[in-house]
């Protein structure tokens, strides 16, 4: 197998699920495991100035070889797996040359990657895919871009020959909880520009993403005995259903698509005497997005009005912005990935990002940083998948951006 892959499968084997909520970064100690790691292979290939800090960062630089005036150049990828589903114990299975039919995952619990519910895997047919047992998530969100990474350092390391300015690695803790920007030393980092290597199929290239915030609901009812309540019981489940029943039904996760924004309901807890909903609020659009936080306390308004006040209180808290504003000065970074791709016999798919990246809050940090593909698919699920030749490819894309960047200088 390439180098790539080994290293993906490497990675992989490593439990680095984040926690919500946390107070400090790392959200898990378990992601120091893969730090130490990747700092040790980093300095074994050669690179310089290799760090792993007091938060989990790992940086580490690659001088530049050539005598022009390069910007320096930062590729960063994301260490954590998501909490949505379990990263422990991963068992890849390794599928040679796909042949169109469903890919059984778990014989046992019945578990089928099918072409049918997920008809892109007949992009495949020929190919080599890596899938998981059908019992955890696989990890190539976000190991497939440090699996790239590392192999393109090792290309430029073990090739002299091939110039290139200074060229700034970086792997952050916690990117899938939204704290994997928050402590980046941006100015110890080095680089001028960047990109994050986090997207999706090859030729995903992401300069817009999501607005995005968190909402925390709470409502407040009073627990009374229901043989004797009529008048006096609030019941909170019942006030927080009726929160939800105001929003529009269609702004909603399961009925959106590409520039559409949404509000995404994802825990509820309580009972009768407190209950919290727990939502994200998204919008590639400023003015929709702020529009869509003020529903919220509209509605918090109208439910206060109608069952007294201090029913419905609503914690807003912005999460990032669209880096598209702080990219525009930049579309060289853009152009220059057109043209790496098209010359590798990558179609570019330029897309807005349905989500957010560590390059979103960078941007804004001054870091201009748009975000390439990795060549996953499904990420954060059972059914999660990566093209070993997708792999491959973002290798070679990283290595032909960073010699463009030179040429072009």
């Amino acid at each position: 197998m390439s180098f790539v892959v080994d290293q993906f499968l490497r990675y992989i084997s490593y439990d680095t699920q984040s926690v919500d909520e946390a107070e400090k970064i790392p959200s898990t100690e378990s992601q120091f495991a893969l730090a130490n790691l990747l700092a040790k292979e980093l300095e074994e290939m050669g690179a310089e100035e290799v760090k792993v800090d007091c938060q989990c960062y790992v940086t580490a630089v690659i001088p530049a070889n050539t005598d022009r005036k390069v910007p320096s150049l930062g590729f960063i990828a994301h260490m954590d797996t998501a909490p949505a589903f379990s990263g422990s114990n991963v068992k890849p299975q390794i599928i040679k040359n796909y042949d169109g039919s469903p890919i059984v995952l778990n014989a046992k619990q019945n578990i089928k990657l099918n072409p049918a519910e997920f008809p892109e895997l007949m992009n495949y047919v020929g190919k080599d895919l890596i899938t998981t047992d059908g019992t955890t998530l696989l990890g190539a969100d976000d190991k497939a871009g440090i699996a790239e990474i590392m192999a393109a350092a090792r290309y430029f390391l073990t090739h002299p020959e091939v110039k290139h300015g200074k060229i700034c690695i970086g792997f952050t803790p916690d990117e899938e909880v939204g704290r994997g920007a928050e402590g980046f030393p941006v100015e110890a980092f080095g680089a001028d520009v960047a990109y994050t290597v986090d997207g999706g199929e090859l030729g995903e290239l992401e300069y817009e993403n999501f607005n995005a915030a968190g909402a925390k609901v709470h409502i407040y009812g009073k627990s009374i005995h229901p043989g004797s309540s009529k008048g006096t019981m609030k019941n909170a489940i019942l006030t927080g259903m009726e929160f939800q029943s105001m929003l529009p039904v269609f702004d909603n996760p399961m009925y959106t698509e590409g520039y559409e924004g949404f509000y995404h309901l994802y825990q509820i807890k309580g009972d009768v005497e407190h209950t919290v909903l727990e939502y994200i609020i998204r919008d590639h659009n400023m003015e929709k997005f702020v529009s869509k936080k003020e529903l919220f306390l509209k509605i918090a308004d109208f439910l206060n009005g109608k069952y007294g006040d201090g029913t419905v209180s609503v914690e807003l808290k912005d999460s990032y912005y669209n880096m598209k504003e702080k990219i525009q000065p930049f579309l060289y970074l853009i152009d220059t990935a057109k043209e790496a791709m098209e010359e590798l016999d990558i179609q570019p798919k330029i897309c807005p990002i349905r989500g957010g990246t560590d390059g979103a809050r960078l941007s804004y940090m001054g870091l201009p940083c748009p975000n390439l593909c990795t060549g996953g698919h499904n990420f954060h699920g059972k059914y999660e998948y990566i093209c070993i030749q997708s792999m491959e490819k973002v290798t070679e894309l990283l290595i032909l951006i960073a010699e463009k960047l030179e040429r072009r200088s």
